[in-house]
Parts: C-alpha cells; structure tokens; sequence
C-alpha cells in the first residue's frame, strides 16, 4: 500500500469497510438472503427455501440467461472489434482528428443509455435497414453502450505501448499486416482481455435501453428480473438476480484466466 504507517493502514482499512460494507456488501447479501427466503416481515428473512433457484433456472429464466449470454458475447466482440479498430487507427491521425473520434465514441457513455436505446428504435424502424422487433437492434445497441469502453481501453494500451518492438519488425521486413498480427496485437492481448471482460459484464447488466427494444422472443435476463420484481414476485426475482451475478462473475473469472496467461507471454 501506499501508506507505509501501521496506524495509516489500519485507518485505511477501517475507512475501506466503512465505505464497501453499506454500500457494496449489504445490498447484496440482502439480495441473496432474500433469493432463499418465502417471507420477511421482520428484521431477517424466514423460510428457508431453494425453490426460487428451480424457477431461476428452467423455462423462461433459462431462456433470458441464454438470451443475455449471447447478447453479450456477441455485443463485447463486436465492440472489440470496432473499438480495436478505431483506437488503432486513430493513432495515426492529427491530434484534432484523433480528439473528434474521442468524443464520438464517449458520446453514447455521455448520454443517458435509453437515449441511446430511443436514438436506435427511431433509426432502425423502417427501410432501408428494418431492425426493429428483431433480436439484432438489442444486440446493435448493447454494441453502441459498450464500444466506447473497448475502444478506451486499447487506446490507453496503445499510448503506453512501445513503438521500439513494432518498428524493429518493419525494419527486418515485415509487412504491416504482419507487424499487426505477430507484434502489436500479441502485445495488446492483456488490454484487449481486460477489455472484453468489461464489455461483457456492462452488457449483461444493460437494462434501460433494452427495455425499449427487446422483442418478445429476445429478452435478456435483466429484463426479467425487473418484470418479475414488478410484478410483485421479490424473492424469485433476488434469485433470478443472484444467478445473473454468478454467471457474470463465473465468465469475468474465466477471462481473469485468460489474461494472466497473455500477461506472461
């Protein structure tokens, strides 16, 4: 830690607790006591139950869980393709260039995301692209939501990158594709990781402007927990919850993988 007291630290971490307990860990230890309780008239929950997870597990849940898994995986891959694509190009251009497709790709993060979702319904509902009441115009905006943060992420790596490794591959005669497949893009697999990871877990979160969007046979996972907490059914919508969390938490952890094995290389 940057603090080297005894004193200091302890202070650090008793400021710490203060902070993550109330605002991080309590919500969410409510959210999974509640998946397993049938009542709470009280202080804590009551009846001890599994039966939420049966329900969070089969049928429609099922359906949305797979609904939210591909929506983000194919929503985080295309982000990362265009946002890859974008920083390295961008870094070629004069500054003002390069500071105008800044703001364009922070503008979808600058705006609340169902103006985003608005902004795609009204463009995208009548010819010549006709994408309205598909399951493409949920993936096309969870696209625009998380592409900025693709697209920051590698422009950060490419700011730190050293051009030494690139330049000496040019200079044994390598072609640009080849210096951008063998040299740059292996040297970007860390923030590239890091970058999907964090596509992925803001798309299987992203409610607002799916809520303008899905069709009835597309409806992501987060759309369900907030039907069912609507339509008054608490305790498996916490359950429904807690399954979106752990599946989120279980790929996040896969791609930790990932990227500690292209951090060594």
């Amino acid at each position: 830690m940057l603090v080297h007291s005894r004193t200091g630290r302890w202070a650090s971490w008793a400021l710490f607790l203060v902070l993550f307990v109330p605002l991080f860990a309590v919500p969410l230890a409510v959210v999974v006591a509640a998946s397993f309780a049938t009542n709470w008239s009280g202080a804590f929950p009551s009846g001890p139950t599994v039966s939420h997870y049966a329900s969070a597990l089969r049928g429609e849940a099922l359906q949305a869980l797979t609904t939210s898994l591909v929506t983000a995986a194919v929503a985080s891959l295309l982000a990362l393709t265009l946002g890859t694509w974008a920083a390295l190009a961008a870094q070629h251009l004069p500054a003002a260039g390069k500071r105008l497709v800044d703001a364009l790709f922070v503008l979808p993060v600058a705006v609340p995301s169902v103006v985003v979702g608005l902004a795609v319904l009204v463009a995208f509902s009548q010819p010549p692209v006709l994408l309205n009441g598909t399951r493409w115009i949920v993936v096309l905006a969870h696209t625009v939501l998380v592409t900025a943060f693709a697209y920051q992420s590698v422009s950060a790596a490419l700011a730190r990158l050293d051009p030494a490794y690139a330049q000496a591959a040019a200079g044994l005669g390598a072609r640009p594709a080849r210096v951008l497949f063998r040299v740059r893009l292996p040297l970007l697999l860390p923030s590239l990781n890091a970058a999907a990871g964090l596509c992925f877990a803001l798309s299987m979160g992203e409610l607002s402007a799916t809520m303008m969007l899905y069709p009835p046979d597309w409806m992501p996972l987060p759309v369900l927990v907030f039907t069912a907490t609507d339509r008054g059914s608490l305790f498996t919508g916490s359950a429904v919850a807690v399954v979106l969390m752990a599946t989120t938490l279980l790929v996040l952890l896969a791609l930790s993988r990932v990227r500690t094995r292209a951090s060594y290389r």
